[in-house]
């Protein structure tokens, strides 16, 4: 998981196999901050996405100006790759909670199971589960909840959402008599 801005794109072959005909794009990417993985890569120079958008490959502006935060897996061979179904966005669309949950917030998660909610019924099963509804709800997947809340292990050992940031403007309206 980083923030990063990407310095330029290149085509490159996904193997050193020469019967591989797959293409994978190299992100050349300046690094300016990483949240999660410096266990295993202190310095991330490339990410990897596969060419084709069918294979899930993500399309990213190489610009130097657009700030993203990119999750991804890092291969056996040390490469760092990512697509459509890691969780990539420019920085400026994060919520004020999710920067601050990625400091901090997100890590006090690590022992919480989050289920997705598709249809009702639906319900946690274990303690440490938290039950995410943005698709039921809104039907998004990444709406009000995941921008607005962190789901959190307390003392007691059970999971729960927590709203971090400011405190909405309007939570309710205080009616006098009618």
């Amino acid at each position: 998981v980083i923030r990063a801005k990407i310095s330029s794109e290149k085509v490159v072959p996904a193997s050193d196999n020469p019967l591989d005909t797959h293409k994978m794009i190299r992100y050349e990417i300046k690094q300016i901050k990483m949240f999660k993985g410096f266990e295993k890569l202190k310095d991330v120079q490339y990410v990897y996405t596969p060419f084709d958008s069918s294979l899930c490959g993500v399309k990213l502006e190489a610009n130097n100006k657009k700030q993203y935060l990119l999750t991804g897996q890092i291969l056996s061979d040390g490469k760092v790759l990512i697509h459509l179904c890691n969780y990539i966005e420019p920085w400026d669309d994060l919520s004020l909670s999710q920067k601050k949950s990625l400091n901090q917030r997100y890590q006090m998660g690590c022992g919480c199971k989050i289920t997705t909610c598709y249809t009702v019924p639906c319900s946690i099963t274990t303690p440490n589960e938290c039950l995410w509804t943005d698709w039921l709800i809104e039907r998004k997947l990444y709406g009000h909840q995941a921008k607005h809340y962190a789901c959190i292990k307390r003392s007691d050992g059970t999971c729960s959402w927590y709203r971090g940031g400011p405190p909405p403007e309007k939570e309710f309206i205080d009616i006098s008599e009618p």
